[in-house]
């Protein structure tokens, strides 16, 4: 039998196969550039995640400074209040004490004694007064000293005076008042 071939065969150029080594550098280059943009990615990633940790760590700033300002006020309010109850501590103690020096002045004084006046600056007390004699003025010193609530008891002046003919001792006196 014979074979007659109906196609007609084409002669014209073969197409030539691309080599092996073009097609290793094209999967190489996007291997690479796949890299490189994976690689761009996680970087942009941690840029984000960074950017938010400082803004929650500038929030965080922001509201440690707010509580800090609170708690200088606070500070600053509790150091008000402190002096406060200083003063008012200190106005008790004080409180007795006028009582406790008329109460000592008037057991320690002699009856030949006639008090004109008290002033009392800080814890100093000065006392004016006209007495019968010197001796009685003596007297009064000698109790004021036996006392506790006073100290350093001095005689500033002593002088005669007359009063309706009748010759008596005006003095003054300073001391020290023990709280």
């Amino acid at each position: 039998m014979i074979k007659i071939n109906l196609l007609v065969e084409r002669k014209g150029p073969k197409k030539k196969a691309i080599p092996k080594e073009f097609i290793v550098l094209f999967l190489c280059m996007a291997i690479l550039l796949a890299s490189l943009i994976l690689f761009n990615w996680r970087i942009g990633k941690e840029k984000e995640d960074l950017l938010n940790k400082i803004s929650n760590t500038k929030r965080e700033i922001a509201h440690y400074k707010s509580l800090t300002a609170e708690v200088n006020k606070a500070k600053g309010d509790q150091k008000t209040l402190q002096e406060k109850l200083n003063v008012i501590n200190s106005l008790r103690k004080e409180k007795a004490t006028p009582a406790k020096v008329l109460d000592e002045l008037s057991t320690g004084k002699p009856e030949k004694i006639h008090l004109i006046s008290l002033k009392k600056e800080g814890t100093r007390l000065a006392i004016e007064g006209i007495a019968l004699d010197d001796e009685t003025v003596a007297n009064f010193m000698t109790n004021l000293r036996k006392s506790k609530l006073f100290k350093n008891i001095e005689l500033i002046v002593s002088e005669q005076v007359e009063q309706s003919k009748i010759k008596l001792k005006k003095f003054s006196l300073s001391c020290e008042i023990n709280p």
